[in-house]
């Protein structure tokens, strides 16, 4: 997973997409709680607007902007909370919502020309909430706040009383500054939240899958596929097959071609079970050095037979190495049971326990074949 070089977020499409995806339930609620704590303290500053301006005044030249400001990021804390926003969604409520507020905050600013100094201060803790608070794409809040810097320096330019010139220079210095830093900010909170989403995801799969093959681990199969498989199976009453397979004469392979083209056996035939198995349905377990476990839910005996027999030709007719004096072959021992319910007695080790003494029956009738049963309903 590399990383953009300026925005902190991951290079490649699908990580980002991986990363936001696993963060929505932290950046709906995340967007909600901002919005609504921005939209308090800006209706509480409309009593600094009857300081200044008087109740008469201050209701018909602020109160329009301040109350769109509350419906606005009323419903988008609304949307944020109590719906399932997708990430473009979020994205697009939360740039809606600083694009308004921002507007209002203008018209707010030209009904009070002669504050010109609280209002640069107002923007720069706008900015700050905008670069670090509001889950938003650092591209989006970015154009946001240097579009807001440049309208806001215009019309203290054009429309408020003549400044000097060093006065505005200063100004615009300071914001630029603060929008810079705001940009640095974002850029490194993106980049530390996605390390260690990376870090996380990295450990995860150490902690499930195998190293030399990318297969998953006894350690996985015990803790959580085995469980769920077998509730799955038995709530909705459809068969498992469990095919174990295993490496003919792989101590051959080692004490003839050294363990590093044993490796690459093994590497190989896991290649070929995930390769011909369901991606995201089926299961490929390293069960042992040479020894592989198949997970098949919802597959019959004939259909886990086929795929043990297509495997099986598969392997045999693979070139592994660089010398045609190694050959190849694995046998298979295929178990299924079709789960009728949540009374049914077989549990998936049961199944395992019966592939492998049907593994062993191949091994025993010559290997390079599959042997297969269907355990009876109890």
């Amino acid at each position: 997973m590399k990383f953009h070089p300026l925005t902190g977020e991951f290079a490649r499409a699908a990580d980002e997409t991986e990363f936001l995806t696993s963060q929505l339930h932290r950046t709906r609620p995340m967007l909600g709680f901002t919005v609504l704590f921005c939209l308090v303290f800006f209706q509480f500053f409309f009593l600094t607007d009857i300081a200044v301006l008087g109740l008469e005044q201050a209701v018909k030249k602020t109160l329009p902007a301040r109350l769109t400001v509350a419906f606005s990021a009323g419903i988008c804390a609304w949307l944020a909370y109590r719906t399932p926003l997708s990430i473009r969604a979020t994205r697009l409520v939360a740039s809606s919502a600083e694009f308004i507020a921002l507007g209002c905050f203008m018209m707010v600013a030209l009904a009070r020309p002669d504050e010109v100094h609280w209002h640069a201060m107002s923007m720069i803790v706008i900015l700050v909430v905008m670069y670090l608070y509001i889950p938003n794409r650092l591209a989006y809040a970015t154009i946001l706040s240097t579009g807001a810097i440049v309208v806001f320096l215009a019309l203290v330019h054009l429309l408020f009383p003549p400044r000097p010139m060093s006065d505005m220079f200063t100004m615009g210095m300071l914001l630029a500054m603060i929008n810079t830093f705001g940009i640095l900010a974002a850029r490194r909170y993106n980049r530390v939240a996605r390390e260690e989403f990376r870090l996380q995801k990295e450990l995860k799969q150490l902690a499930e899958r195998d190293q030399l093959t990318g297969c998953y681990n006894r350690h996985y199969l015990n803790d959580h596929l085995l469980g769920t498989e077998l509730a799955r199976a038995r709530r909705f009453g459809h068969p498992v097959s469990m095919v174990l397979c295993d490496i003919d004469h792989f101590k051959r392979i080692n004490d003839s071609y050294g363990h590093h083209e044993g490796d690459a056996v093994i590497r190989a035939f896991a290649g070929l079970l995930k390769g011909m198995t369901r991606e995201g349905v089926d299961a490929v377990v390293r069960y042992g050095g040479e020894e592989f476990l198949l997970v098949l839910p919802a597959t019959g005996l004939a259909g886990a037979q086929q795929l043990a027999e297509r495997l099986r030709a598969a392997f045999a007719a693979h070139k592994v190495a660089d010398t045609d004096a190694m050959h190849t072959s694995a046998s298979f021992g295929v178990a299924t049971y079709h789960f009728s319910g949540p009374d049914s007695p077989v549990t998936l080790p049961d199944l395992i326990l019966a592939a492998d003494k049907q593994l062993y029956a191949a091994k025993r009738n010559g290997r390079n074949r599959v042997e297969a049963i269907e355990l009876a309903q109890g």
